[in-house]
């Protein structure tokens, strides 16, 4: 199955965590939808949620959204007068900044539709608001997070085969993709391999061509070690796993660079000399782009057959239901997720 290009489809949005900001910053976007990022209005969205729950929350935060239940197919041609519902089979319940694990069924179900819309050609690319990951262990579920669960849907698009996801920090500044993602500071070192970097930088450099139209993408590898090692005076990794990494990246005509001292390839000038730093651990590839623009970065989720994208912030439960949510990383997932599958 081949997904559609075609810019008239509509993006699919999915609730998220039904108690954290996911719904204010869905709301605010489509409030927002011909200021955002100024250049363009946003696209048709439609939101994969409980339009009840939607109504109850923009009067919450005096918003005036008018709300209209619709299928996927109808969601383009009404997005300009009401946000478009697309109701789910499973409740949910909204009590803003206090999870329900009841509502996990609803949270799932959303995801997965997501992903069946774009596969039957209904959507051109999917945006998942944050979830809560308690909620959805105490409701059975089984992955460690989206990233995994979205990988595991994948691999029914094709003929089965092992689909590897890539994360993918996108911003204004910079993008940064982490090697090695949620395990302990103290286990990098030895999972860290030769092979999966030549994987993760392959497939970044490949989204980079297909997804973000980067005709000859640059890597920037950071090394692990303080310095990159500096010639084993401070850690053999680099020398021994990430060197070699790169070698094989460029054999295979990839413009992959390093390994480079972390504390120096991201100021201004470093960062005009690379398309995407490939970074040995999560905080190493995230500080830096968090840093940076942190309401305007967007997580990405490269590898996948399908466009996916996501605010990169949490649920926020504080704030949930009360004005405060910024829609800005929203708004940028929204567009990015327009931009990307568009070029695809």
């Amino acid at each position: 199955m081949n997904l559609s290009s075609d810019t008239e489809l509509p993006i699919a949005v999915t609730i998220g965590e039904p108690a954290g900001i996911g719904p204010d910053v869905i709301l605010s976007s489509w409030a927002g939808r011909n200021l955002a990022g100024a250049a363009k209005p946003l696209s048709p969205f439609y939101v994969l949620g409980d339009a009840a729950l939607l109504q109850g929350r923009a009067r919450a935060l005096g918003l005036n959204v008018p709300i209209r239940i619709a299928e996927p197919g109808e969601t383009a041609s009404i997005f300009s007068e009401a946000l478009p519902i697309v109701p789910l089979t499973n409740p949910l319940s909204d009590v803003a900044g206090k999870a329900d694990p009841a509502n996990g069924a609803g949270v799932i179900e959303a995801i997965v539709s997501a992903v069946d819309h774009m596969k039957s050609g209904q959507a051109r690319a999917m945006v998942t608001a944050p979830i809560n990951k308690k909620s959805l262990y105490d409701a059975g579920f089984a992955h460690p997070g989206h990233t995994e669960f979205l990988a595991t849907l994948a691999e029914g698009w094709g003929k089965g085969e092992e689909v590897q996801p890539v994360m993918m920090l996108a911003g204004p500044r910079l993008r940064a993709v982490p090697v090695t993602i949620h395990i302990p500071l103290a286990d990098v070192a030895r999972t860290l391999t030769t092979e999966n970097i030549v994987e993760i930088a392959t497939i970044t450099a490949n989204e980079l061509k297909h997804r973000f139209g980067i005709k000859n993408p640059r890597l920037a590898i950071s090394g692990l070690n303080p310095h990159a090692g500096e010639e084993g005076a401070m850690g053999a990794e680099d020398a021994e796993i990430v060197a070699p990494a790169i070698a094989e990246l460029r054999s295979r005509g990839i413009d992959a660079f390093g390994p480079l001292p972390a504390d120096t390839m991201f100021h201004q000038r470093a960062r005009k000399t690379y398309d995407v730093a490939i970074c040995m651990y999560h905080d190493q590839a995230l500080i830096p782009a968090k840093a940076l623009d942190f309401d305007q970065t967007v997580n990405v989720t490269l590898g996948l057959p399908f466009v996916r994208t996501s605010p990169d912030h949490g649920t926020a439960f504080d704030i949930a239901g009360k004005g405060g949510a910024d829609p800005s990383s929203m708004i940028a997932a929204i567009q990015l997720a327009d931009e990307m599958s568009a070029s695809r």
